[in-house]
This record gives C-alpha cells, sequence and structure tokens, in this order.
C-alpha cells in the first residue's frame, strides 16, 4: 500500500494507534461486546467503527443518552479493561490483534493518540515499536475526544512544534475531523485489505 501524502516539509507526524498503527480494533470491539453482553445493551460494530475516537467515558454516555438507560460508567470501563487484559494474557489468542495494521508506517512514528495509556503501550509494546515515539498523548490527558483538536494540539505542543508542521496519520472520519480542526495536514489510512 502507498499513501498519497500532502507536500511538506513536516517537523512531526502525529499517529493514531488503534486501527492505524496497531490492528487492535477488533480486540476493542470483542471487549465492548463482552462488557456490554450483560447489560444486554446491543452495540453492533458498525456502530463501533463509527464511533472511532470517541473515550470509553463518551461511548457510555452517548448510549445512555441515546437509549435512555444508566450503565455505570466505571464499572463498564473496568469490565472492558479486563477483558482487553485477558485477551492480551493470552498469547495465542492475542497474538491475531497485535501486528502492524500498515507496515508502511513503522517509519515515521513520533507521536500517538487515543487510547488509554495501557491499551496504547501494549499495543506499541507487542509490536516492539514503543521506543521509537517520542510523545504518547492518550485517553486521560485531554478533556475533549475526537473531532475535538485537543488531543492532536497537545501532540504538538509537547513535541514542540506548530500545528501547521505536523503531519497526522488517522484511520477514523472522527479523527481526520479533529487533524483539520486543528490546523494540521492528514492522510487517512485506509483499512487494511490484507
Amino acid at each position: 500500500m502507498k499513501l498519497e501524502l500532502p507536500p511538506g516539509p513536516f517537523k512531526a507526524y502525529l499517529f493514531d494507534c488503534d486501527g492505524t498503527i496497531a490492528d487492535s480494533m477488533p480486540l476493542h470491539y470483542v471487549a465492548w461486546s463482552k462488557a456490554l453482553a450483560e447489560w444486554n445493551c446491543e452495540f453492533t460494530e458498525d456502530l463501533f467503527y463509527a464511533w472511532g475516537g470517541m473515550s470509553v467515558a463518551e461511548i457510555i454516555a452517548t448510549l445512555n443518552q441515546e437509549r435512555g438507560l444508566i450503565y455505570p460508567r466505571r464499572k463498564l470501563q473496568s469490565e472492558k479493561k479486563n477483558c482487553i487484559s485477558k485477551i492480551s494474557r493470552s498469547s495465542k489468542r492475542s497474538r491475531k490483534y497485535w501486528n502492524i495494521s500498515k507496515p508502511a508506517m513503522a517509519g515515521f512514528v513520533c507521536g500517538c493518540l487515543r487510547s488509554t495509556r495501557d491499551s496504547v503501550t501494549a499495543s506499541l509494546g507487542a509490536l516492539k515499536l514503543l521506543d521509537k515515539f517520542d510523545v504518547l498523548v492518550c485517553a486521560g490527558d485531554y478533556q475533549k475526544s475526537k473531532p475535538d483538536p485537543e488531543p492532536f494540539l497537545i501532540a504538538a505542543k509537547r513535541l514542540g512544534v506548530a500545528p501547521e508542521d505536523c503531519l497526522v496519520f488517522e484511520d477514523s472520519d472522527m479523527g481526520i475531523q479533529a487533524a483539520t480542526a486543528a490546523g494540521m495536514a492528514s492522510v487517512k489510512v485506509p483499512e487494511s485489505s490484507a
């Protein structure tokens, strides 16, 4: 796969992790499905991918609002995290999730965004890419999730680079919207065909 890059030069390359670098989105979907099963909550795969970029807390709040329910945020967050941990500890089961999603990306790594720090470090550690990043901006480091530009603006600030000097690699529409709102160039990385 060859991506068309906007004209540079760029001083920083910012990457979404799940779905862009690590093919871990199926893992997150399985974890959500298991965590919500106890509550008889249907969470379709299409909806899961459409909400790519939203934090766990935002997903729970949105589900509650749309369905008129009161899912306990902390309990669901904990259940989802435990599901991911269980799958991750089972090397045979987790091997299929910890793959470089887009191999062409590995050489450009400088910043990573979106998921919790535990999730990002687990993904990048399993891929042996963790030491390639200068900055990790994860859920908990910002108040507003994508499509708000805050995560990207924090990454640029931590890297000491102006937003207009950043190139963002994203797999979700919300991520591209966030990069645009931050004044950054972006590339939408298509889903792997492999």
